[in-house]
């Protein structure tokens, strides 16, 4: 089920807060929690149920492994082999169903052989709810929680506003919350804040990263003979529906999270306005980040043993960063390239060489423009072919902008220079929506704000619209 549908907002949404409430005001709190769960459950299967048994498999083999390591028993079991094995049970669940194929397809190429592929359909939010669980697996064995009921440990990992793309979540930080008697009664200050943050994620899914989205295609799947001024502008255009798409998302969840009185980890905080690398991965994907620095960058060794293996290791990390969003080579290429760019902003901070801020929030923002390009592709040789019309090897033919309507046309799809226009000034001249959250005061001027946002998004709904970050 998708947060930007009118099931979703007008059925799923209200049913799920209103029984959730109700049980709470009868201090049924097990049966509410169950209830969650359930309809998180029904929300993760609604387009296809055939997954439903991997999830739940996947929980009970967590929770079992993560209730073995808080609690040794008189077994003297080796605690260090379980932990190993269920890390390698969760990596090989997700290697099987996002990475299988693709290792086939790559040594029919390299060998010439003829095996054939599974066919293998990626499990909604299979990278997600994997990740969340090997941080449990983590924190379990160094003894940082302890998870005695499974219906809790449901709850953590299906809790629906997290469950298809994030944010990756820690169970430290979200089960006190969950168990917390205050955040079980109806919270009106909380609600404001929601349905304000859901309104801007909505109207940025919707009014923007959708409007975008055709272009995009056009350019990316379609049009193979680019020239200078037609990549830029498609690679722009993408990095912007990317952002407003997952920034939309991100958004969204927070708000879902705040009508149940849960405050989930932010996720995206205006990465382009990111004055280098390093910054950017502070503001992009922030939980993706978070974990790969816990979980990879740390274990391997991180700034610890001396310069060499501490760019090797920035390099592994954004290499695994990479692989981690799917099964094709240049979502590799994308990981190496931040992982080079790190290196060279790490190397560039120890030469104490200090930039313009403004000049380095445009270099910053111009090399994660081009990543964008690479990582949108649908192959290395295509995204080699844009990077020649970029770089002007494939022509400087002027674009013809229609001045009636403000659109520039590219094999029949369109995109508004004024709609590109406002992504630069609300991305770089604008508070984020996190900031906004923050100083909310439930006034006429934000109650007018959010309400014509929900009603120009929702008389805009006319398709079904997955956000971009369900394919990873």
């Amino acid at each position: 089920m998708l947060f930007n549908s009118i099931e979703f907002l007008f059925i799923y949404l209200p049913v799920t807060f209103f029984v959730y409430f109700a049980l709470n005001k009868a201090k049924l709190i097990n049966v509410a929690i169950g209830w969650l769960v359930a309809a998180s459950l029904f929300f993760y299967s609604y387009w296809k149920i055939d997954y439903l048994p991997l999830i739940l498999i996947s929980m009970i083999l967590n929770y079992s492994i993560g209730y073995t390591l808080s609690h040794p028993t008189s077994l003297k079991l080796n605690r260090k082999l379980i932990f190993i094995s269920g890390v390698i049970g969760n990596i090989a669940l997700l290697a099987y169903f996002k990475y299988f194929d693709f290792v086939i397809n790559n040594i029919n190429y390299v060998l010439h052989t003829g095996f054939d592929t599974l066919k293998i359909a990626l499990p909604l939010g299979i990278s997600f709810f994997t990740f969340t669980q090997i941080a449990y697996l983590v924190d379990a064995y160094k003894n940082e929680v302890r998870e005695y009921d499974f219906l809790n440990y449901a709850l953590f990992v299906t809790f629906f506003p997290h469950l298809i793309a994030g944010p990756i979540l820690h169970h430290s930080e979200m089960m006190p919350q969950f168990a917390s008697l205050r955040k079980k009664i109806i919270n009106p200050k909380n609600i404001s804040i929601g349905l304000f943050l859901l309104a801007v994620g909505l109207f940025k899914k919707v009014m923007i990263a959708d409007f975008l989205s055709p272009f995009v295609k056009n350019i990316f799947d379609i049009n193979t003979s680019l020239t200078f001024f037609e990549s830029w502008i498609g690679g722009l255009a993408y990095t912007f529906q990317l952002y407003f798409d997952f920034s939309g998302y991100s958004d969204m969840a927070l708000g879902l999270g705040y009508l149940f009185n849960i405050v989930l980890p932010i996720n995206f905080n205006s990465p382009y306005k990111a004055n280098s690398i390093q910054d950017f991965w502070r503001r992009w994907h922030m939980t993706l980040s978070r974990f790969l620095k816990n979980y990879i960058y740390i274990p391997l060794g991180g700034n610890r043993k001396g310069t060499l293996t501490t760019y090797r290791n920035l390099f592994l990390t954004f290499l695994i960063g990479g692989i981690w969003h799917g099964a094709n080579w240049t979502f590799i290429f994308w990981g190496a390239l931040h992982g080079l760019g790190s290196c060279i902003n790490r190397y560039w901070q120890k030469l104490n060489i200090e930039m313009n801020h403004y000049a380095a929030v445009f270099v910053t923002f111009l090399f994660v423009n081009y990543t964008m390009v690479v990582f949108r592709a649908p192959s290395i040789h295509r995204a080699l072919d844009i990077t020649k019309s970029m770089l002007g090897l494939n022509g400087f033919a002027p674009i013809v902008i229609d001045k009636m309507r403000f659109s520039f046309e590219n094999g029949g799809a369109k995109i508004s220079i004024l709609l590109l226009a406002a992504c630069f000034i609300l991305v770089f001249c604008f508070k984020n929506s996190i900031q906004w959250a923050e100083k909310f005061k439930p006034t006429k001027a934000f109650f007018a704000v959010t309400l014509i946002m929900l009603i120009v998004s929702i008389l805009s709904i006319n398709k079904i619209s997955e956000f971009l970050y369900f394919q990873f």
